[in-house]
């Protein structure tokens, strides 16, 4: 038996949900609930709680924390996906399949909704769901009679459920009387799930994570993403110190897009990992304050040169985590005993579900890894193609592309990411083994010889940060200045220290 039950019925740290978890559930049960989109304390809370009652009961749940649609949408795709597949074994086209331990009927038994009192969310909630009822199924509406607002209101949850009643008046008993609180509905159609999947579709998941200091290359990313993806994207952007002045510049950048792209801005709560060991550690918390199950994740040093449709669809195969190799490290990373693929933390695909139920062990590992060389990169490390994240172009990539990434065609890669410093020491400017050097565009030295620099101050030129590179004339030449004089101290103390000396 499968259990689902919508927003309200969970607000109260989850006692209704786990009353039927002990007392009805045989199978599983799955709660929708939004938790004010992780933007509140007590949203949070609410999420945490709930989490902690219902493993309590040490039988299965899932918590969707999302507006219902969305959370909806997503369980019908799945179910979807587990009919076709249950399908594919019945008709006898999977070689060897004798069954797997949780195989189970598609669709709920027990459906409670209880979320928004306006009449036509109450009527979708109900649309949605009734295709998600297996015939026979239990089906509850809350508030029937609900005295906030007059009943003929089309903020009033009865007028919804009415015409849901009306719409379906042949697919159901009602066992419940017209003067009851709740409207309790059995199911006696067949169930039908396979409809407006392709046509709604879900938005593409979008994260960044962003300061003041690299506010206009996250104006870059989210341009560059914005028009070379045809399709509905949410943009989180997890603030790290962005003044009011960049976020407004960067909210510019949707324009006329409303209807397709969001933006929503993501302040990290005081227990983040991000407050205990700083902002490069943000990765980390991902899991705990995004609304979402999945996410594509981008360093704001990155330029995207065509849809990431396809990367968002990539199948994850069970994993957290996709992404692609670290050019830098193409046999490993000795110093972690790492010997096999080492990947690169700048473009990450998540499965933010997953990485949930492994939040604790991850911050555990970060505080023990806490001076590890690349810090959050070596702890999620324990494959996308390089098309999605080529590095070095120009540098050692040209060595090491054949060994690992034998497909991939870098003059037109998806995804640049220009990796390096923003202005690097003169030790890495000078140095034998990556020549030219890495580093960012809008630093002193430029990305030189990086054939896909001019494209990204081109998408510059269509932000807010239009005229930054005429400005940066002084800044650069501050920057090399201090270089320079850093790079001579340097050099004045390893002689005064240095055993051996000029008599």
């Amino acid at each position: 038996m499968q259990v689902y039950t919508s927003p309200e019925s969970i607000l109260s740290d989850g006692r209704s949900a786990v009353f039927l978890l002990q007392n009805i559930c045989r199978a599983k049960i799955v709660c929708i609930d939004h938790f004010d989109l992780f933007q509140t304390l007590a949203g949070r809370e609410r999420f945490q709680k709930i989490n902690h009652n219902l493993s309590l009961t040490e039988k299965p749940f899932r918590v969707l924390p999302q507006f219902s649609v969305p959370a909806l949408m997503k369980l019908l795709e799945k179910e979807i996906l587990k009919e076709e597949s249950m399908t594919t074994v019945a008709d006898g086209n999977v070689p060897g399949y004798k069954g797997a331990p949780g195989d189970e009927q598609v669709g709920f038994d027990w459906i409670y909704i209880d979320g928004s009192h306006e009449a036509d969310d109450t009527f979708l909630d109900g649309e949605l769901a009734w295709r998600l009822a297996r015939k026979g199924a239990i089906v509850i509406f809350d508030d029937y009679y609900w005295d906030k607002e007059p009943e003929e209101s089309r903020h009033h949850p009865k007028r919804g459920i009415d015409s849901f009643l009306d719409l379906h008046r042949e697919e159901y008993i009602k066992l419940t009387e017209s003067k009851h609180y709740q409207v309790v509905l059995q199911k006696t159609g067949e169930m039908r799930i396979g409809f407006l999947i392709e046509t709604f579709g879900y938005a593409i998941n979008v994260v960044l994570i962003v300061d003041s200091a690299y506010a206009m290359g996250a104006a870059v990313v989210i341009l560059s993403t914005i028009e070379k993806t045809i399709g509905q994207i949410s943009i989180y952007i997890i603030d790290c110190g962005l003044s009011e002045e960049d976020k407004g510049r960067l909210l510019e950048l949707i324009g006329p897009r409303t209807d397709n792209v969001t933006m929503l801005f993501i302040s990290l709560p005081e227990d983040s990992i991000e407050k205990e060991l700083g902002p490069v550690w943000t990765k980390l918390d991902l899991a705990e304050v995004l609304p979402v199950e999945r996410v594509l994740y981008l360093d704001a040093d990155t330029l995207i040169r065509s849809s990431i449709e396809g990367m968002w669809h990539t199948d994850l195969q069970g994993q957290t985590i996709a992404a692609a190799a670290d050019v830098g490290h193409p046999m490993g990373h000795k110093q972690l005993g790492i010997e096999g693929p080492y990947f690169n933390a700048g473009v990450l695909l998540i499965d933010l579900a997953k990485m949930r139920s492994q939040c604790a062990e991850l911050k555990q590992l970060g505080r023990s890894m806490k001076d590890s060389e690349f810090r959050d990169q070596d702890v999620l490390n324990t494959r996308l193609s390089l098309k999605w994240n080529p590095q070095g172009l120009e540098t050692y990539i040209r060595y090491m592309l054949r060994l690992l990434d034998p497909t991939i065609d870098t003059p037109h890669p998806a995804i640049v990411h220009f990796t390096g410093p923003v202005n690097p020491s003169v030790e890495e400017v000078l140095s034998l083994y990556v020549q030219p050097p890495t580093a960012k565009p809008w630093g002193y030295l430029s990305a030189p010889v990086h054939p896909f620099q001019a494209e990204w101050w081109a998408v510059v030129e269509r932000t807010a940060w239009r005229h930054a590179r005429s400005r940066n004339a002084n800044v650069a030449a501050e920057e090399t200045d201090k270089a320079i004089s850093d790079a001579i101290q340097k050099f004045k103390e390893r002689v005064v220290n240095s055993s051996y000396k000029v008599e």
